[in-house]
């Protein structure tokens, strides 16, 4: 347990940020899903738009620093490649 005012101060902003940062994970993680749902749904128009909005919210948390900006790259790479392979 924290025995200082100056950490127990420290151990609730790293609590807040912990939970702050999952949110954003999650966020991230949902964007993902959306576009992979959208993928397999065959309609390759709202896929692209769905793209469009996940790469948005990628970039966003990329800069933020909570993933790391080759992930979100990575990411986003694959889903334009699997929209792109759609018939």
């Amino acid at each position: 347990m924290a025995n200082t005012a100056q950490a127990r101060k420290r151990a609730r902003q790293a609590t807040a940020a912990r939970e702050h940062n999952g949110a954003q994970r999650s966020e991230f993680r949902t964007a993902v899903k959306k576009v992979l749902k959208a993928i397999a749904a065959g309609d390759k128009a709202a896929a692209a738009t769905v793209y469009q909005q996940a790469v948005s919210t990628i970039d966003r948390i990329a800069d933020k620093k909570i993933y790391h900006k080759n992930k979100a790259a990575r990411h986003k790479s694959r889903l334009a490649a699997a929209i792109k392979a759609m018939a």
